[in-house]
C-alpha cells in the first residue's frame, strides 16, 4: 500500500511537470480573457446553429451514439478520478502525521492564504479541471446529435458556458475553496460518468440513487464550508479570492433559482419539501451532467 501511495504521489504531485507548474496569465494555455470569450462564444454559437440544423436532419442511431457516448463517458470518468486523486494527494502530500498539520492542510482546501502563488500541484489540477470543462461540451453535442432536444434546456447550456468562466476565475484570482470544489465535483463526476458509461454499454446499474445522493451532499458541504470561509476572511487572516467566491456563490444560487422556478410551475401540487427534493435532484442531474438518469 505504501508503494502505491508513493507511486501515485510521484506521478500526481511530485512529477516535475506538476510540482513546478506555474499559472501565468498570457502564457499558460487558456489563461486569457480572450480565450475564454472565444471558447464560450464558439460553444453558444455552435449549439444554436447545430440545434436548428439537426431539426431537418436524421438523428444518429443508437448503434452510432452509444459507442461514442461510452468513450466520452469513460474518458471523463477516468479524468475525473485522476483529478480527484491528484488534488487530494496535493493537499495531503506535505502534511505531517501531527493532527494540527493535517487540520491545516484540510483548512487550505477551504481558505487559501492571501499571498498564495498560483503555482504547484494544486494549481496544476485546477488548470486541468478548467480545461476538462471544455471537453464536457461533448455532452451538448451528443444531445443534439441524438435529437434529444427536450434535454437541451436553457439551464444545460447556461451551466456549461458559465462553468468555464468560473474555473478561469478560480485560477486568475487564486480563489479559496477551489480545492474542495475540484475534489467534490470530480468525485461526483466519477460516479456520474461511470454510470453513463455502464448504461451506454448495455448495463444499467441499480445504484443510480447514489449519484443524486452524492450531488446533494456536495451542495450541502459547499454551503457549510462557504460559511466557514467567510468567517475566516472577515474575522481571521483573510482568504484569497474572496470576491471570486462571491461570484461562485451567485452562480450556484442562480442555478438553484432557475430550478425552483421550473419546479414551482410543474409541481404546484407537491409539498414544499417535495419541491426542494426534486429541485436539488435536478440541479445535480441537469446542471452538472445535463443527462437524465433513468
Amino acid at each position: 500500500m505504501a508503494s502505491v501511495y508513493s507511486t501515485l504521489t510521484y506521478w500526481l504531485v511530485d512529477h516535475p511537470n506538476i510540482g513546478n507548474f506555474t499559472w501565468t496569465e498570457g502564457e499558460t494555455l487558456g489563461s486569457t480573457v480572450f480565450f475564454v470569450f472565444v471558447v464560450v462564444t464558439a460553444y453558444l454559437s455552435a449549439t444554436f446553429l447545430l440545434r436548428h440544423v439537426m431539426v431537418s436532419l436524421p438523428s444518429l442511431g443508437p448503434r452510432i451514439l452509444k459507442p461514442i457516448t461510452a468513450v466520452h463517458s469513460l474518458i471523463l470518468c477516468l479524468l475525473s478520478l485522476t483529478m480527484a486523486v491528484g488534488c487530494t494527494l496535493s493537499l495531503a502530500s506535505s502534511a505531517d502525521i501531527v493532527p494540527s498539520h493535517l487540520t491545516a492542510r484540510f483548512f487550505q482546501a477551504i481558505c487559501l492564504p492571501l499571498d498564495v502563488k498560483p503555482s504547484g500541484p494544486l494549481f496544476f489540477w485546477a488548470q486541468i479541471f478548467y480545461l476538462s470543462k471544455i471537453l464536457e461540451f461533448g455532452d451538448t453535442l451528443l444531445i443534439i446529435l441524438g435529437k434529444s432536444f427536450q434535454r437541451l434546456s436553457f439551464l444545460h447550456v447556461y451551466h456549461h458556458a458559465v462553468v468555464v468562466i468560473m474555473c478561469f476565475v478560480w485560477l486568475r484570482t487564486r480563489q479559496s475553496m477551489f480545492p474542495f470544489g475540484l475534489v467534490a465535483n470530480s468525485t461526483v463526476h466519477v460516479i456520474m460518468y461511470g454510470y453513463y458509461f455502464l448504461c451506454a454499454i448495455g448495463w444499467r446499474p441499480k445504484w443510480k440513487r447514489l449519484v443524486t445522493d452524492c450531488q446533494v451532499l456536495q451542495f450541502l458541504l459547499a454551503f457549510g464550508f462557504a460559511g466557514w470561509m467567510v468567517q475566516e476572511h472577515v474575522f481571521g487572516s483573510g482568504c484569497s479570492g474572496f470576491w471570486a467566491c462571491a461570484f461562485n456563490g451567485v452562480f450556484n444560487a442562480s442555478l438553484l433559482a432557475l430550478f425552483f422556478n421550473f419546479r414551482s410551475k410543474n409541481y404546484a401540487k407537491k409539498t414544499r419539501m417535495d419541491l426542494w427534493a426534486e429541485m436539488i435532484k435536478d440541479v445535480g442531474q441537469k446542471a452538472i451532467g445535463s443527462k437524465k438518469i433513468d
